[in-house]
Formats: structure tokens, C-alpha cells, sequence
């Protein structure tokens, strides 16, 4: 392992690493130009959806669509950003998320009474709820067909079928079906 201090460019911050070998060089660089080039990418969809992209919005914006296609809480989502030691109030939380989805970035699955969730999936979609644990799982594309709806009210169009399956965990005192 190599002794020297080594600085390695990452964007405009110069970081001193003490006795990195060389692999751990590369992999550190590599680490830190990818999480670059999302922030970056971050932005840019900010930008796309018309919202200035705050050091606060590119930050929570960063946390949300980093894990991929998930389902969260303002309350989750604070608690990450505490984690991530990004230093933001449970209102701009709230208030962040609900800019993201009026701009099309979210979607919004209220699963029970005041329990929000934030869906990072935008496309048609449906969920199924876990009771008692609160976890929303996507439901596949496809495997809900909905048919039948009623006419919408005169001036009115329907916007979007949000179906929403709660299921619960089997009783593990309850006899097998088809049972003696």
C-alpha cells in the first residue's frame, strides 16, 4: 500500500486520501465520478421538470432516485436524510415531495389514513398493501385489469385508475384448507 497522500478530482472539491493502494484509488475514483455524473443527471431532471434545482431538492432528489423504483414516507425519506447527514426540516421534506409530484417526478399511493406514501414509479401501476407492517409492493404491469367504469360527471375526465390490493399475513394457528 502506498504511503503518499493521493488527491483525487472530484468535480470541484480535491479530496486527500492517506496510503490508498492503487485498486482502491481507481474504485474510490470511479465511486466518486459515477455519484457525480447522478448528481449531475439529478439536476438535469430537475431542470426538465421546471424546478429549480436547490442544494435541498438536488439532495433529497439524490436520496430518493439513487435506490431505484421504491416506495416512501416523508418521514422515511427525513430520517434517510438525517442518516446521509443532510441537515433538512420534516416540512421541507413534505414540501419537497409534494413539488416532485405536482412536477410528474413522484407519484402519490395513500395507503391508510394519514400514511403517504411516494412512489418513484410514475408510470400506470398498481400496489398491493401489507397491513400491519406497511409495505407497498408493486403490483406487475399487466396482471390488474379494470373495466367497467362509470361514465365520469359532465366536464370531467378520468385521469387515472389507481387500484390498491391490501393483503395481510397468514394465521399461523388458523387449520389448512381442505383439512379434516
Amino acid at each position: 500500500m502506498r504511503q503518499a497522500a493521493h488527491l483525487i478530482a472530484a468535480g470541484n472539491a480535491n479530496i486527500a486520501i492517506q496510503g490508498l493502494s492503487g485498486w482502491q484509488e481507481q474504485t474510490l475514483t470511479e465511486t466518486m465520478t459515477a455519484a457525480l455524473v447522478f448528481e449531475r443527471d439529478v439536476e438535469k431532471r430537475l431542470r426538465l421538470a421546471e424546478l429549480r434545482p436547490t442544494r435541498q431538492r438536488i439532495a433529497l432528489a439524490a436520496l430518493l432516485f439513487s435506490k431505484g423504483d421504491r416506495h416512501i414516507t416523508a418521514e422515511d425519506l427525513h430520517l434517510e436524510a438525517g442518516s446521509a447527514r443532510i441537515p433538512v426540516s420534516l416540512a421541507t421534506v413534505y414540501n419537497t415531495l409534494h413539488q416532485f409530484t405536482s412536477a410528474g417526478l413522484l407519484r402519490i399511493v395513500a395507503a391508510e389514513g394519514s400514511r403517504t406514501y411516494f412512489d418513484t414509479n410514475t408510470s400506470d401501476h398498481h400496489h398491493f398493501i401489507v397491513e400491519g407492517d406497511n409495505t407497498v409492493i408493486d403490483i406487475d404491469q399487466g396482471r390488474v385489469t379494470v373495466g367497467n367504469l362509470p361514465e365520469p360527471p359532465e366536464g370531467m375526465e378520468i385521469a387515472n385508475v389507481d387500484v390498491i390490493v391490501r393483503l395481510r399475513r397468514k394465521s399461523t394457528n388458523e387449520p389448512a384448507k381442505n383439512q379434516p
